[in-house]
């Protein structure tokens, strides 16, 4: 009898609609993956779709949905399982970022924040692992960040979502341990080049950008996919994101008393001074929704303060 091959993997991916999201859903429609694609706004969800059907996915089911709201995520769960007829991998990229001290920040947006990037994730988790475990394989990525092994100023509200998601991944890894073929894998991102920083909430201050070394989206999204694909229990992207993590753990002090100073002059653009502003933390807004934010490399605000530095030493000499 001829042998029939494997019915084509089906992949959730949440916050696909921009950024790293965007950029994982791209790369596994390039690897013929069946996907569903899951964000709070339609139009832009429905572009994204449109991309990953250009790039091969064989089909894409589009999913308004906001991770924060439970039933919601229930009920696109259930209908990638009903139109799908399975679910094989999730990737739970969605996340929302706020700037502000903790006394400085409202209640409301820290809230927000961290029921998008840690209560979201659990969602999501809630109601894809018992199709999961059923099936008795499948993998599930969740997308954490540098900022979720240190501490940063202004950021709390991400810092705390970040450590959180750390715990979940770690969490879910050990609680299904009884299924061999199911993988919870976490992936740390250091500073990525997409909207997020324009697109956040600000209780006013300098607007952020990614630190260095930045990645692009799409360098994101190909480890993202890659660990899917290729399980293991954690994944730390780039150099820079062990050398911060190392000196955070081994040298606090030293930490502590740098953190504020590299922040300010490396992540932060204090020619572009942001008013108070909700961003898109509580509601999306289409219209800023793209893969990459037009932040560059970083590599030129890593060596600015060092070149500055130069050209005033010389002027003094001359």
């Amino acid at each position: 009898m001829p042998q029939t091959s494997p019915p084509t993997p089906v992949v959730l991916v949440t916050g696909a609609s921009s950024g790293v999201g965007l950029a994982a859903a791209h790369e596994l429609a390039r690897r013929g993956r069946r996907l569903a694609l899951l964000a709070r706004g339609e139009e832009p969800l429905r572009r994204a779709a449109e991309e990953c059907r250009a790039l091969g996915a064989p089909s894409v089911v589009v999913l308004p949905a906001d991770v924060r709201d439970d039933a919601a995520v229930a009920r696109a769960v259930a209908q990638v399982v009903r139109l799908e007829g399975s679910l094989d991998g999730v990737v739970s990229c969605a996340g929302v970022v706020a700037y502000g001290r903790l006394e400085e920040l409202s209640a409301d947006l820290f809230d927000a924040v961290v029921q998008a990037n840690l209560l979201g994730s659990a969602n999501v988790l809630r109601h894809a692992l018992p199709h999961l475990r059923a099936r008795r394989r499948g993998s599930v990525v969740l997308v954490g960040s540098m900022i979720g092994h240190i501490a940063v100023p202004t950021m709390g509200a991400y810092t705390v979502s970040k450590w959180g998601v750390r715990a979940l991944a770690r969490q879910a890894l050990v609680e299904n341990r009884d299924v061999p073929g199911l993988h919870v894998s976490y992936v740390s991102l250091p500073g990525i080049d997409t909207p997020i920083y324009r697109q956040a909430a600000y209780a006013g201050g300098p607007a952020g950008q990614p630190p260095p070394v930045v990645w692009s989206a799409e360098k994101a999204g190909g480890l993202v996919a890659h660990v899917l694909e290729h399980p293991r229990p954690v994944t730390h992207g780039g150099a820079f994101d062990r050398v911060t993590r190392l000196g955070f753990v081994l040298l606090p002090r030293v930490f502590d008393a740098w953190v504020g100073p590299l922040f300010g002059r490396l992540a932060s653009d204090r020619s572009d001074v942001m008013p108070p502003t909700e961003g898109n933390v509580r509601r999306s807004v289409p219209g800023s929704n793209r893969l990459d934010g037009g932040h560059g490399s970083g590599v030129g605000s890593a060596i600015r303060p060092v070149s500055t530095a130069v050209r005033r030493g010389l002027g003094r000499r001359t």
